[in-house]
Order: structure tokens, then sequence, then C-alpha cells
């Protein structure tokens, strides 16, 4: 019988101890004869209950030979209580030159992997100062936005970038390319004049934000869908996610996928540079953020999200501060190349543009510094300036990105730190044990020789 009160290690440690028992009086068996005596074996492998098969004297094709059937592991367990009394340890089954040789090899798997992530301090250097560039640039030349008489304005490079938008799409060709029917879309209601369902906070300051399909990421998602089938699909601004056929723009669906991929494009196109223009990505989402108690106004996220779009952190805005991320970037890349071709390292193989972390692991971890530092100093400005328009959202998301990743590669140096005798021995002898549980089927134990 099972007993429910042992760990599944305590199982496998029994078990293993009792095969390391088996194998050891076959060997011992095997050098007190001058010949090994396969009888021998085979009466110690019956007296242990194995049903062993009749000798053959031809070898059956492979096509025709039966396949092993791998025993349940109760099975297996309950023949290992017979002959192992009480809990067992692991360590037992070893020498002690072979516990040595264990801690040894963990010692020499952890150097290994700190030789591969290990930064040393002009690694260390290069993050540091990709990030304190990247936060200059974002406090000096982009600034925060504000209205102005003359419109939006903010730092330098914010400014260069909101005009370069404005001479790109010039408003004449805009308002021509938003009244021609090739950019109307069906969820571009502005108020609640045709729609079945209120959706609060409709206006004609606010819809973009509200409306999934003017986001310039989840637009090719949902704006997409909308106009093939003719509805709006919004969050509204108490968090309620309404999605309904308007019926009075059913002259503005199409039927094509392309088509409507194009007019998405195209509404884009005739929206960026309007003054109440195309939110950042995502922004919409934080709608259904419906809690907190924020400033002296106690407002939630949702609040202050759609405040810091009404004064004017939209997608333009949004492009100018991609601009210290990217250099946060380009500084760590470039950097993390220079040093690995002087370190001796082929060209080919210091090229930084690899995502795979387990090619470039150094760099990963460069990036992660650089943005962290980065991002603290934004935290530092938001929280000196008491404003949330501060706030360098794709800043953050790179933060996020590569915060994810360094936990990830965290993780993975802690499983190698604690690996136990019984990993390590398992893999140093080019054996793995292989252990399947589910609730559907017993346990089993299958074998798998690594060469």
């Amino acid at each position: 019988m099972k007993d429910k009160s042992r760990s599944m290690e305590q199982e496998i440690n029994n078990v293993l101890v009792h095969h390391d028992m088996m194998l050891k009086e076959i060997q011992e068996k095997r050098k007190q004869a001058s010949q090994f005596d396969t009888s021998a074996a085979e009466k110690i492998l019956k007296s242990r209950g194995y049903d062993l098969p009749q000798r053959k004297d031809s070898v059956a094709p492979l096509n025709k030979r039966r396949v092993v059937v791998v025993r349940p592991w109760n099975e297996i367990l309950e023949e290992a209580d017979k002959f192992v009394v009480g809990e067992c340890e692991i360590e037992s089954i070893f020498t002690e030159e072979e516990l040595q040789q264990n801690k040894e090899a963990v010692r020499l798997m952890n150097e290994e992997f700190n030789q591969i992530h290990h930064l040393d301090k002009v690694d260390v250097a290069i993050g540091a100062l990709a990030g304190m560039v990247g936060a200059a640039v974002d406090i000096l030349m982009v600034g925060i936005p504000e209205k102005t008489p003359e419109g939006l304005k903010a730092g330098p490079l914010s400014n260069y970038i909101r005009d370069y938008f404005d001479r790109k799409f010039p408003e004449e060709e805009m308002q021509k390319l938003a009244n021609s029917k090739e950019s109307k879309v069906p969820f571009d209601a502005q108020d609640n004049r045709h729609t079945t369902i209120r959706v609060e906070g409709l206006s004609a300051y606010y819809h973009r934000l509200l409306q999934l399909g003017h986001d310039p990421v989840l637009g090719f998602v949902f704006g997409v869908a909308d106009i093939l089938t003719g509805r709006m699909t919004t969050i509204d601004k108490t968090g309620k996610v309404v999605s309904q056929v308007m019926e009075n723009y059913a002259d503005r669906k199409e039927t094509e996928i392309f088509r409507a991929l194009a007019k998405q494009i195209a509404h884009f196109k005739s929206d960026v540079t309007t003054s109440m223009g195309l939110p950042a990505p995502f922004m919409s989402m934080f709608n259904l953020l419906q809690f907190g108690n924020i400033g002296e106004y106690d407002q939630t996220i949702a609040e202050i999200v759609q405040g810091m779009y009404y004064e004017g952190y939209d997608f333009i805005h949004f492009c100018s501060m991609s601009i210290p991320t990217m250099l946060v970037e380009v500084i760590v890349r470039m950097g993390y190349a220079f040093k690995r071709i002087n370190e001796g390292h082929a060209i080919k193989d210091s090229i930084p543009v690899s995502l795979n972390r387990e090619k470039h692991p150094k760099l990963a971890t460069m990036l992660f510094l650089g943005h962290s530092a980065a991002t603290a100093v934004n935290a530092g400005k938001v929280a000196f300036t008491e404003n949330p328009m501060a706030i360098n959202y794709a800043q953050w998301i790179a933060f996020t990105k590569y915060s994810y990743s360094q936990l990830k590669c965290n993780v993975i140096k802690l499983r190698i730190s604690s690996l136990s005798h019984q990993q390590i021995f398992i893999m140093s002898v080019g054996e793995i044990f292989i252990f399947l549980h589910s609730k559907k089927t017993d346990c089993f134990l299958t074998k798998k020789r690594l060469y």
C-alpha cells in the first residue's frame, strides 16, 4: 500500500536504494564466480519477484519483437518496500568520493554559468552609461507636453517629432482623406446619437481613447474586425466593454479583409495629427483599471490615464518617448559589440542583433541594467514633478520586458545551484530517471541513456 504521508522524493529514494542493492548483489555474485553465471543473476531477480522470459536460441526480427510494457510506479514502489525498511537517504548509495565529485560538479557548473553571465566593470559601465544618456535625453529633450496657443509643445526633440508628423501629413490633405469614403469606418462615432447601447464618456475629445479600433496596435485586430462586421468595440470611461452594431454606418463596412485593412490604415493616417490624435499603444486598455486613489482628487488609474490623453499624451508623444529608449538599446548593443571584438571574438559572433539570450547572455543582462537605470531616473522624475505626464511609457514597457527575461535567467541559475546529490549522480553516470504522474494514470518509471 502506498503511504500518503511520504513525499514523492522519498518514494524515489526508496526505489533507487532498492535497485542499487539489487545491482550490488548481482555484482557480488559475479565477482565470486570464475566465469559469470547468468543463472545466479536469474535466481536473484526471481527472488525479487521478476517473471523472466524463456530463453530462445534465435533472435526475433526487429519488426516482430515484443514491445516492452513499462510497469506501473505503484508496483515498483510496492516491490521496493518489501526489501527497504524505513525512509532512505539518496546519499547512502554514494561513496564519500562520489559525494565529493557531485559537489565538484555543482561548483564547476556554477563557475561556468558565472563566466558566461557575469558582468565585468566595463560591461556595467556600458549599461549604466546607456541608462544615464537615455534618461538625460528624456528629461532635457523630450519633456512634458503642454497645451499652448500654438498647439502641443514639450521638449525640443518632442517638438521636432510633432512638426515632422505635421509636415509628413499636411492638415489639408488629411482633412480630404478624413472626408473620403476610403477612410470612413463604422467604429468612429463621436457621441451616443447613433449608438444602441450607451457608451459612457463617448465624445469628440475621448472617442479615440475609448474605441479599440483607434489603438495603434489593437486597431489592427479590433478595428479591422469592426470594419468587416459593421460594429464598434469600446471600453467606456467606467471600464465597461461594449460591442455593438452601428446601423447608421452600415455603408462603411467592407467584405474583404484586405480592403478592411487598407481602410484601417487610411483612417489611422487621417487621425494621427488631429488635435485629439491617436492614443499611445494599449492606452485604451487602461480604462479597465477602475481602482486606485491617486492624488489630491483620489482618482483611479483609468481616470489618470484619461486625463493624460486629454492633456496631449498621444501617439506622437509616444514616438518621442521611444527615442531615449532606443538610445539605450543602441549604446548597449554597440558597446557590447566593440568590447567583444576587442576581446578577440569574431565579428559575426559579436553582432548584437540577436534576441536569443542563450547566444548573448551578457548582452541581455547589460540591456536589463541600462533600462533599469533609465527607468529608475524616470520614476524619480515622476515623483519629483508629481505629474503623471512625466511617465515614459515606452521606457517602462522595455523595462518590463527585460525584467521578465532577467527573472527567468535567475531562476535557472537558482536551479543549477540547488541540484541535489540525486540529480548530479544520475547526470554523472549518464542515466536519467523520468517520473511521470497524472490524475488519470499511475506513475511510471522509465529509463533513458544519454550518449
